[in-house]
C-alpha cells in the first residue's frame, strides 16, 4: 500500500507537466505553419511578378516595332513634302499663265480680223499682220516650253472637265455631243486646266 501511494503522486506530477507543455507545443506548431504559409505566399507573389515582366526578346521586339513605325512615318512625311514641293514648283506660274491667256486671245482676234480683210490690206497692213502672227507664234512656243497647252477641241466629243458649252446646234450630220465650233480655245498647265474651251455642241434634231 505504501508503494502505491508513492507512485500515484509521481504519475500526477507527470500528467501535470504534460498538460503544461502541450499548449506551448501547439502554439509552436501554429507559428511554424503560419511562417510556412507566409513563405509560400511570398514565393507566389514573386512568381507572379516574374511572369508579368516582359522578357528581353519581347522588349527588343517592341522597340523594333516602334522604330519601324517611326521610320515609316518619317518616310511618308518626306514623300509628302517632296510631292508638295514639286507641285508648288510645277504650278507656280499658274496665275501668271492665266494673265497671259488674254494676250494670246487678243493676238488671235487681231490675226483673224486682218485675214478677213486680206484682199484690201495695204503693204503696211500685210507687214503688220506678219509681225502679229510672228508674235503669236513666239508666245505659243513660250507656252509650250512651260507646259502650257492650247486646247482646240473642234470635232471632239464634249468633255465637261475641259469644255464649256455656250450653245447647241440641232443637226443630223454629227453625233450629239460633238463640238462643232470653238468660240474661245482653252488652255491647260501640265495636267491642270487653266481655262475651259468655250464651244458649240451638236444636238439631235427634234422630230418634226
Amino acid at each position: 500500500m505504501s508503494e502505491e501511494k508513492t507512485q500515484k503522486p509521481f504519475e500526477d506530477e507527470l500528467l501535470a507537466e504534460q498538460e503544461q507543455h502541450s499548449p506551448v507545443d501547439l502554439e509552436g506548431e501554429n507559428e511554424n505553419h503560419e511562417t510556412s504559409s507566409e513563405k509560400k505566399d511570398s514565393n507566389e507573389v514573386r512568381l507572379e511578378t516574374k511572369d508579368t515582366t516582359p522578357s528581353l526578346e519581347e522588349q527588343l521586339a517592341t522597340l523594333k516595332d516602334q522604330l519601324m513605325r517611326q521610320l515609316a512615318e518619317t518616310e511618308n512625311l518626306r514623300k509628302r513634302t517632296e510631292r508638295e514641293r514639286e507641285e508648288t514648283t510645277r504650278y507656280a506660274v499658274t496665275k501668271f499663265a492665266r494673265d497671259m491667256l488674254e494676250i494670246a486671245d487678243n493676238l488671235g482676234r487681231a490675226i483673224d480680223a486682218c485675214e478677213k480683210e486680206s484682199d484690201t490690206l495695204t503693204e503696211a497692213g500685210r507687214t503688220l499682220l506678219e509681225g502679229v502672227s510672228l508674235t503669236q507664234k513666239t508666245l505659243l512656243s513660250t507656252f509650250d516650253r512651260h507646259h502650257i497647252q492650247k486646247l482646240d477641241p473642234k470635232g471632239e466629243k464634249f468633255d465637261h472637265d475641259k469644255h464649256q458649252a455656250m450653245f447647241e446646234v440641232e443637226t443630223d450630220e454629227h453625233e450629239p455631243g460633238t463640238i462643232l465650233d470653238v468660240m474661245q480655245p482653252g488652255y491647260s498647265l501640265h495636267d491642270r486646266l487653266l481655262r475651259p474651251a468655250m464651244v458649240g455642241v451638236a444636238k439631235k434634231k427634234a422630230d418634226s
